[in-house]
């Protein structure tokens, strides 16, 4: 079900992406209440176990967020109080406040000069004995440049919140984060996530640190352990929409594409084999042209409206490099409409509108 080319558009729509797979995905969910077996259960057993395979690792745990999958996956390491973390300064809220929730303090640098990613250079400069972990974020589904061998045995951990159908997801990391929001390439029906590892030490540690340490509550790698797990209902959902999702990225490489071919490489369209996330374009016009978008009845966001060192949340708890080229991003980046559900006809309209406020 598409929305008509002529009526409002929406950068993100879950119900009409529901619609594509609605029979299936709501018999999944009766099953599932018809059961009775709402926490844990065979459903999310299978579902973890199909997104191992999907994705190409070893191990899937499934977890009530993206951000508890950071969290968890950082704690698991045995990563906290002491230690520090670097993340890049463009990037969501949890990418650094996963890092605080786990004990740690996050070292935000700078992102490279023409990418909203991690910055290899600023990374180097920026490390300290200290330094146990670095996670270079896939925004909006684009390929981190690689880090290569840290010093000090620190480890790599993958922020692929905006990566799911990447394969691998993990890249150079040793696990990595994912979240089935539903605005999410693949999405639940509320709040979920998993992290995807190949070291079944490292799964077993995160599984029992979601179920408060498991039997008996002990501290797992120093931590005590939290609920964080990913509901059957949520399973179902997303095991139902899972074949879907080469269809689902297809379509939105497609729709990407039309944009990047009539509005140039201001438009960030991931690299082949990667999902478009969030399909970002890069102005320095982009106040304006949001602007004329919402006056043309189409949903534009800005993603994000100041890098994470700007965040006082984050600066109370951080320690900050100069990120010039991440504030020069923020204030240039536009979320543009880009789902499965939206038509070639919607794309042009929204083209039409940018080219007309002089993008």
């Amino acid at each position: 079900m598409r929305p008509p080319d002529g009526g409002p558009l929406r950068r993100e729509d879950p119900a009409a992406m529901h619609a594509a797979t609605a029979a299936a995905t709501e018999a999944a969910v009766r099953a599932v209440l018809q059961s009775g077996r709402w926490v844990g259960g065979p459903v999310v057993a299978q579902l973890e176990a199909a997104l191992a395979a999907r994705f190409g690792v070893a191990h899937g745990v499934g977890l009530n967020s993206g951000t508890d999958a950071l969290v968890l996956g950082l704690q698991a390491l045995g990563i906290g109080p002491g230690d520090e973390v670097i993340v890049p300064a463009v990037s969501f809220f949890a990418t650094a406040s996963a890092v605080v929730l786990a004990g740690a303090t996050p070292v935000v640098v700078d992102v490279l000069p023409d990418r909203p990613l991690l910055d290899p250079a600023a990374v180097r400069a920026a490390w300290s004995p200290r330094v146990r972990a670095v996670v270079p974020v896939h925004l909006f589904g684009l390929k981190p440049p690689p880090l290569g061998p840290l010093p000090d045995g620190a480890v790599v951990v993958d922020d692929a919140a905006q990566a799911a159908g990447a394969v691998p997801p993990v890249g150079e990391g040793i696990f990595a984060a994912l979240s089935f929001y539903p605005t999410k390439v693949l999405a639940a029906a509320g709040d979920g996530g998993a992290l995807l590892t190949d070291d079944r030490a490292l799964a077993d540690r995160v599984r029992a640190l979601g179920h408060h340490g498991g039997a008996g509550f002990p501290l797992v790698a120093g931590h005590i352990g939290r609920n964080s797990r990913l509901d059957a209902v949520q399973a179902a959902v997303l095991q139902a929409r899972l074949p879907d999702l080469d269809r689902h990225l297809a379509r939105r490489r497609a729709l990407a594409l039309r944009y990047q071919a009539a509005l140039g490489s201001a438009v960030l369209v991931p690299e082949s084999g990667r999902p478009v996330s969030v399909l970002a374009m890069r102005s320095p016009r982009a106040a304006a042209l949001r602007q004329a978008l919402r006056d043309a009845g189409i949903e534009a966001a800005v993603y994000y409206p100041r890098p994470l060192h700007e965040e006082p949340a984050i600066r109370a708890h951080a320690r900050l490099c100069p990120c010039p080229r991440a504030a020069a991003f923020c204030a240039e980046a536009l979320a543009l409409p880009c789902h499965a559900a939206l038509s070639a006809g919607a794309v042009d309209r929204v083209v039409a509108v940018l080219q007309e406020a002089g993008a």
